[in-house]
């Protein structure tokens, strides 16, 4: 690493760290301030505390690292700007392109540490933060029940109706299962109080069942009464029935595969917006990499009288992304368009832009202006 290079991240990284932490702490003080009466009546320890704490920093990170480099390098890049540092730079024969370059793997790695946050910790931040709230309001109890709950199984003609399902105990009470035939005849149902599952052998117990078999015409064919029974090999686990009512934004990219490998006959239109946020979980990152190259060319002015007109185009840029990003989301949980563009599509837009940017910059020429005609 040249000294170049070491001077230029030296002088972007100091603000950036003040940022990342600034955030950080004023996020601390504002939640902690907003939940402090709850915390007092659930009588919270130290270590409760942590642990509530620890599970929210991931998504904060995520939230904040776009935010942090773009603040960091418009401040840095000003500052070298004023000081004429960067065009003494480019008089010793160094490219703006070669300014740039260290910021390239900056970028990657801050698109690697923000991959790694927001594969699972980050998107489930908010599902873990209301347990765990609810967990300290109730003294340590937590109910995480669904409660009467309605599943189809397309696949396997098969619907269910849970008045409690326990994901978390693999168990359910008050069932009735109804079997049909490819052609939506009732074959066989079944009354259940009682159900447990073992994902181990995939077996399903049954405690206190009555057993109805029909022919297609709805006619008793058979009526049994068991107090135990083991259904084997059916593919409806707790956890996939219980999938039906999982939020997709809430989910990370282990837990979008599974729903969408389990309930993979669901419509497309309801498959949607997890399709959108697993490609989404993966974009997100990238936005760190584009602001780079969308705020670095605007904080480099060569007059003290575009400083403020750079700095506020970045702004705005910055946030048209993160508008884009939302409206394309929305756009693609609504089937209106392929996941694929609603996750990456911003990314392409605003990347093309950072890049057009870049080369003007490069190429000393002025940005495109809009003539008024009068």
């Amino acid at each position: 690493m040249s000294l170049l290079d070491q001077y230029v991240l030296k002088k972007f990284a100091t603000p950036f760290l003040y940022c990342i932490f600034g955030f950080v702490a004023i996020w601390f003080i504002w939640d902690l301030s907003t939940n402090l009466p709850d915390f007092v009546q659930g009588h919270m320890t130290l270590g409760m505390l942590f642990q509530f704490y620890k599970t929210q920093i991931p998504n904060v990170i995520v939230q904040s690292v776009p935010v942090g480099v773009l603040l960091a390098l418009l401040y840095s890049f000003t500052q070298m700007s004023r000081h004429n540092e960067i065009i003494s730079i480019l008089s010793s024969g160094r490219s703006l392109y070669r300014i740039f370059l260290p910021f390239v793997f900056v970028g990657l790695l801050l698109v690697g540490v923000c991959t790694y946050f927001n594969y699972e910790q980050a998107p489930q931040a908010e599902a873990r933060k209301n347990e765990l709230k609810d967990e300290i309001k109730n003294n340590g109890k937590t109910n995480k029940l669904i409660t009467a709950h309605l599943f189809r199984n397309r696949i396997d003609y098969r619907t269910w109706y849970l008045q409690t399902l326990d994901i978390s105990h693999q168990s359910a009470s008050e069932l009735e299962i109804i079997q049909q035939d490819s052609e939506g005849n009732i074959t066989e149902k079944w009354y259940v109080d009682v159900a447990s599952f073992d994902p181990a052998t995939n077996t399903w117990l049954f405690h206190h069942v009555s057993h109805v078999t029909v022919d297609p015409t709805t006619n008793l064919m058979k009526f049994e009464f068991l107090d135990e029974l083991p259904i084997s090999n059916w593919s409806e686990s707790p956890w996939r029935i219980g999938s039906s009512m999982m939020n997709s934004d809430l989910l990370g990219v282990p837990q979008l595969k599974n729903y969408l490998a389990y309930n993979r006959d669901f419509p497309k239109v309801r498959l949607a917006p997890f399709v959108t946020n697993l490609d989404y979980r993966w974009a997100l990152p990238w936005t760190t990499f584009i602001v780079i190259f969308l705020a670095g060319p605007l904080g480099i002015v060569y007059s003290r009288r575009s400083i403020l007109s750079g700095v506020a185009l970045a702004v705005i840029l910055f946030g048209a992304l993160l508008f884009s990003s939302n409206l394309f989301l929305a756009f693609g949980k609504g089937a209106r368009c392929a996941p694929w563009i609603a996750a990456w599509g911003p990314n392409i837009l605003f990347g093309a832009i950072a890049l057009f940017l870049v080369w003007i910059k490069a190429t000393s020429r002025e940005l495109p202006t809009i003539k008024w005609i009068k």
